[in-house]
């Protein structure tokens, strides 16, 4: 079962791939089909297969000898292992049915995001409906507690946008909310607090190493994004030992 999961984790990881190229630029995921975008040749079926493909071709379009970006293969790979460590958290539940439609939205916003620097509306407004309608249907996080998730996972960003004079985008913003709306707002707050540290970690050290400059901008969904995959599988834990280290 594990390895129809990767496999499934693989597919997905492909159609993740469409949706972070033609997201961006307006385009539909659905059609055309997948074209080199230097040659405009269609890719055949036999040339779209997640990962060995790539390696088959290798990393080179089939007609024009263009150089495929690494991103597909680590956008591939990356839906499979997050997958594969989501169903072994979680087992075949529901939760990993639901565990699965927000990594897949989290791993297409980290690749916009990190190419383009935009969190598009176009996933985490519906975002927010599903992660809330599917704690509706299966009662995993009471309703009140996912409202109140959008509430606090919007509203932390909200203020900080205000305070800041636009120091952080609306994206951030919605992506919060649609975190909480999954989550909660107990572990929608501990993913933002997670990808707080971990941005501020990479960010100090791309600074140390002459990487970044201060006044340089740094994409904040990647690690909101992991900071929402951390609190799904592990939130739970996380919140126990830290509240257990003030228990008298």
């Amino acid at each position: 079962m594990l390895l129809a999961v990767i496999a499934f984790g693989l597919v997905i990881g492909s159609f993740l791939n469409v949706v972070i190229a033609r997201v961006p630029a307006g385009r539909s995921i659905w059609w055309p089909r997948s074209s080199c975008p230097t040659c405009g040749a269609r890719i055949a079926w036999y040339d779209n297969l997640p990962l060995v493909s790539f390696a088959l071709l290798r990393r080179r379009c089939r007609q024009c000898g263009t150089r495929i970006p690494w991103r597909y293969l680590i956008v591939e790979a990356g839906t499979a292992a997050t997958f594969a460590v989501g169903y072994a958290r979680l087992g075949p539940t529901l939760e990993f049915g639901i565990a699965a439609v927000l990594f897949s939205m989290l791993i297409a916003i980290t690749g916009i995001d990190l190419a383009h620097q935009i969190i598009p509306d176009v996933i985490s407004l519906p975002g927010i409906a599903v992660g809330f309608l599917a704690n509706m249907a299966t009662g995993r996080v009471g309703w009140l507690e996912s409202l109140l998730g959008i509430a606090v996972g919007g509203g932390i960003f909200f203020v900080i946008i205000v305070v800041s004079g636009g120091g952080m985008g609306g994206g951030d913003m919605k992506l919060g909310a649609m975190l909480g709306a999954f989550l909660g707002w107990k572990l929608g707050l501990l993913a933002v607090l997670l990808g707080v540290f971990a941005g501020g970690f990479v960010a100090l050290s791309l600074l140390l190493i002459g990487r970044k400059r201060r006044k340089d901008a740094i994409p904040f969904g990647p690690f909101l994004a992991l900071g929402g995959t951390i609190a799904f599988l592990w939130g739970q834990e996380i919140l126990g030992w830290y509240l257990g280290r003030f228990a008298l």
